[in-house]
């Protein structure tokens, strides 16, 4: 009687068991074709030159051995003598040879870590998540600017150094470091603003309305601890090399 009583519970117990072998089984198998990993700071992306954010997505740039050039391989300043060039030469993914033009190159990866070109110039970006934050400087130019003159006007026909109020060059440049945010998921650079991490944040409604109801002050004062919280909320993965 009671190892017949004990059968049908052994049953069941033996199939929820292999009920869940199986399942954990078919997870890790969708991890592992995913061929995903979750970033961390010990996270390294891999070292070459990106075209594009696709493949800075994709963890895929092109490496240092299909740039075609003179300068070594092993120089530890290669990413800086080569971009210095208008155009670059290289054999892309699919060994087809390329000429692009230096300032339309999303950027490059030296020692695992990530350099956007931005405002002519290449920046490290020093916070990586789905909210990426980095410092870049900017310059501007202010002075004898005249909406008018020959290169203001598109109508204006004549040459401009017969306009008295035309100046071909600025009274003055000024040069500042300014914050920028990347969103990871689209690759747009937005300006370090509120606005800015509203627009970020709405993909976590939690986050965005606890956010949002903060004053004017605070958010400015608590935008970079938002984006540590967004991050550790919604982790970024990476393809796995």
């Amino acid at each position: 009687m009671i190892a017949r009583n004990l059968a049908p519970a052994l049953s069941i117990k033996h199939s929820v068991f292999f009920f869940l072998v199986i399942f954990f089984q078919s997870v890790g198998a969708q991890t592992d074709s995913a061929g995903m990993v979750k970033f961390t700071p010990d996270f390294r992306f891999e070292d070459g030159i990106f075209i594009n954010f696709d493949q800075v997505r994709q963890n895929d740039p092109i490496p240092k051995s299909r740039v075609i050039t003179t300068v070594a391989y092993d120089d530890p300043d290669f990413f800086e003598k080569v971009l210095q060039e208008k155009k670059i030469a290289l054999f892309d993914n699919l060994g087809t040879r390329q000429e692009i033009t230096a300032k339309n190159l999303w950027g490059f990866c030296r020692n695992g870590v990530l350099y956007i070109n931005l405002n002519e110039g290449y920046y490290r970006i020093t916070i990586v998540g789905n909210i990426c934050h980095f410092v870049a400087s900017l310059t501007t130019y202010s002075g004898n600017y005249n909406p008018y003159s020959y290169y203001g006007n598109p109508y204006y026909n004549n040459y401009p150094y017969y306009n008295p109020y035309y100046s071909s060059y600025p009274s003055s440049t000024n040069t500042e470091m300014r914050q920028y945010l990347l969103d990871f998921k689209t690759g747009n650079v937005l300006d370090y603003e509120v606005e800015s991490m509203e627009l970020l944040l709405m993909t976590d409604p939690e986050l965005h309305d606890e956010f949002a109801s903060l004053s004017g002050k605070k958010q400015k004062q608590l935008k970079f601890m938002y984006i540590r919280k967004f991050n550790e909320r919604n982790p970024l993965y990476i393809p796995k090399k």
